[in-house]
């Protein structure tokens, strides 16, 4: 009796077969999505909802860069074009500009779960150590992204933050004079800003995020804490 034929392969099941043999997708799928992870609770999605609100940061930053003009002359009048003409503009800058901050709550709400549970201790320190640069890094990004719209309130809001930072000892002038790009605030400060937050502190972030994650992978999270623990 002549045996059944069995079915040859679709072309997408052997095409993914053709990737996975080369780029290992079944194994990064295994260990960064299909990983063990210990029982949680709802507190520990504010890690996952940094993450998303990082990337919905980036994209809407990233449409934002194509009508805004980081010059004092048209700053002001590309923000006031984003908001009125763009379409769907007032939606994407809103999304940003409420994203920075509710970014910056979830990051430190974040933080704050992951003390109470003991995720600084061993052998997680460096993810930790990460974690609280993140937070640093988010907020230097939404101080320089303050400036940008150079209207009078981001004008006497970075002026202030500026002169804190010339507040510290010694080395404060300096400071202030590198972050305004001189003594005053103006064109050289809005470029200066402009550039660290579309450029420096993004490069810098993912970077972060890149070890973050891979610790997080490596080693794992923390489970919450007994009732005696």
């Amino acid at each position: 009796m002549a045996k059944t034929p069995m079915p040859e392969p679709g072309r997408r099941q052997t095409a993914f077969e053709w990737l996975d043999e080369r780029l290992g997708l079944t194994t990064i799928w295994k260990t960064i999505f299909d990983r063990a992870v210990p029982e949680t609770n709802w507190f520990y999605t504010f890690g996952s909802a940094t993450l998303i609100l990082c990337m919905l940061q980036g994209i809407t930053g990233m449409l934002l860069t194509i009508y805004y003009v980081p010059s004092p002359d048209h700053a002001y009048d590309s923000i006031n074009y984003i908001m009125n003409d763009v379409t769907l503009g007032w939606l994407i800058r809103g999304m940003h500009h409420w994203g920075a901050t509710l970014l910056v709550v979830v990051i430190f709400l974040h933080m704050l779960k992951a003390f109470f549970v003991g995720a600084y201790k061993w052998p997680r320190e460096i993810t930790w150590l990460t974690g609280g640069v993140l937070l640093l890094l988010v907020l230097v990004m939404g101080f320089s992204g303050y400036l940008l719209p150079w209207n009078q309130k981001s004008y006497w809001a970075t002026a202030v933050g500026t002169s804190v930072i010339g507040a510290v000892p010694v080395v404060g002038q300096t400071l202030m004079k590198i972050a305004r790009g001189g003594t005053e605030i103006g064109a050289v400060t809005l470029a200066r800003f402009y550039g660290l937050h579309i450029w420096w502190i993004p490069i810098m972030v993912l970077g972060v995020i890149g070890v973050h994650m891979y610790l997080i992978i490596r080693i794992g999270i923390t489970h919450p804490p007994e009732r005696d623990e």
